[in-house]
């Protein structure tokens, strides 16, 4: 038996969610707001750190790694920022009614396609507590109910958070209901959740490669799944090698547990005995791991021998792969096998090469001189986000606002027949 009964929170939120559908943009930015003056008081900041720490504690306990527990800590600095994003949220523009396409037919119809809320997200997520909040604002924004599910090391903090924002809400008069929280994070209950896409229009899986698994396996209703990022970074023969090596180590270290950090280089052969010692140098003084294949061994005698398994890694840490490749066309080929589609580089001053690039490699957000890193709802200028999408439909690429709105045609006639 669940700790909470799943589908009444599903129907609530689900009937919620129609109301919500016709708000005003004034209306979802004053619940945005007030929710974010909410998380301001220093008595819910306090609440919500007084929850984490327990959570925290007991990750360690638990003998989770310092990657793991990083994404779990909240600090004031860390609850100012999911502030900050409920307002810049608040500050878009509203995705919801906006005309994309408008034309008027020979029988005098006007046809408009229009965005309108997906209805209810579900989403499913793992030790990021932010994610509550970036989740419910976004969902909220589009005029989407959201149902949060997050995991059992974050259970506390999660509560703690959602209930801010339901009091937050049902001070300002609104219905509440259009945020719900299943207060049980066992895996029965998630199945639960996923059986029901009468309640549910579409679900978000956000973390690693197991959960995107267990939700596409257990789903009835459509994912958008936001996998994990194996990023490359390719240096051509045509690249500037000052350039090259500060965005290789600016990928993989400025923040390397996330899923936009570089976790492979590739460089060209007529460049590596000149480059491959400059990067590796910059990268050893970072503290990074590299795992080199044969030909980069004979280069850097201290590189840490290199498998195909290690290729297909995603290590969200200090440990990258270095190796060579014949030009840009193998470059592609390895990163169509090994990569998951997510963010992927090419540093080059060729246009030929980086036309090839952009062209043929397999990715949602593809990088011409530039680091992987900015592979972010906000860098793009989205606002917060649900994650990063490497499916090719409904959505590719960060999720964000528009992102959660489907289209409805509004057809305006003066009383046309079918003939």
């Amino acid at each position: 038996m669940y700790m909470v009964d799943v589908i009444e929170i599903l129907k609530r939120v689900k009937n919620a969610s129609y109301g919500l559908a016709g708000y005003d943009t004034y209306s979802k930015n004053a619940m945005l707001n007030a929710v974010a003056a909410a998380l301001s008081e220093r008595e819910n900041i306090d609440a919500i750190l007084k929850e984490n720490g327990k959570d925290v504690a007991l990750a360690h306990k638990n003998g989770k790694d310092g990657t793991f527990i990083d994404r779990l800590t909240l600090t004031e600095d860390r609850v100012t920022g999911m502030i900050d994003g409920l307002r810049k949220v608040a500050d878009l523009p509203d995705p919801v009614g906006e005309t994309v396409e408008e034309r008027t037919l020979d029988n005098g119809l006007n046809i408009r396609r229009v965005r309108a809320p997906l209805g209810v997200v579900g989403i499913i997520y793992e030790a990021r507590p932010n994610v509550t909040v970036d989740a419910a604002s976004l969902c909220l924004k589009s005029g989407n109910g959201v149902i949060l599910r997050g995991s059992k090391d974050a259970l506390n903090t999660n509560r703690a958070i959602y209930s801010v924002m339901r009091a937050a809400i049902l001070a300002l008069g609104f219905n509440a209901d259009v945020i719900g929280f299943i207060d049980d994070a066992s895996r029965e209950a998630a199945k639960e959740m996923l059986a029901h896409e009468e309640y549910i229009d579409v679900v978000i899986p956000r973390g690693g490669e197991g959960l995107k698994n267990f939700v596409l396996e257990n789903a009835r209703m459509p994912v958008i799944a936001s996998a994990g990022g194996n990023c490359h970074i390719y240096v051509d023969k045509s690249a500037r090698q000052d350039i090259a090596t500060e965005i290789a180590v600016n990928a993989k270290c400025q923040r390397p547990s996330t899923c936009n950090a570089a976790e492979h280089l590739l460089i060209d052969r007529t460049i590596a005995a000149e480059f491959l010692p400059k990067v590796c140098a910059a990268l050893f003084a970072q503290n990074v791991e590299l795992l080199g294949d044969g030909e980069c061994i004979k280069i850097v005698s201290n590189l840490v021998p290199m498998t195909d398994e290690d290729r297909a890694t995603e290590f969200l840490g200090y440990k990258m792969t270095v190796s060579i490749v014949d030009g840009v066309e193998e470059a592609v080929s390895v990163i169509n096998r090994f990569g998951t589609k997510h963010s992927e580089a090419i540093i080059g001053e060729d246009e030929r090469a980086t036309g090839y690039f952009t062209k043929y490699v397999d990715a949602a957000a593809v990088y011409v001189n530039a680091s992987t890193r900015f592979t972010d709802g906000y860098e793009f200028g989205l606002g917060a986000e649900m994650g990063i999408s490497t499916q090719k439909l409904h959505v590719r690429g960060p999720v964000a606002l528009r992102e959660l709105t489907s289209v409805k045609y509004v057809i305006l006639g003066n009383g046309q027949i079918r003939r």
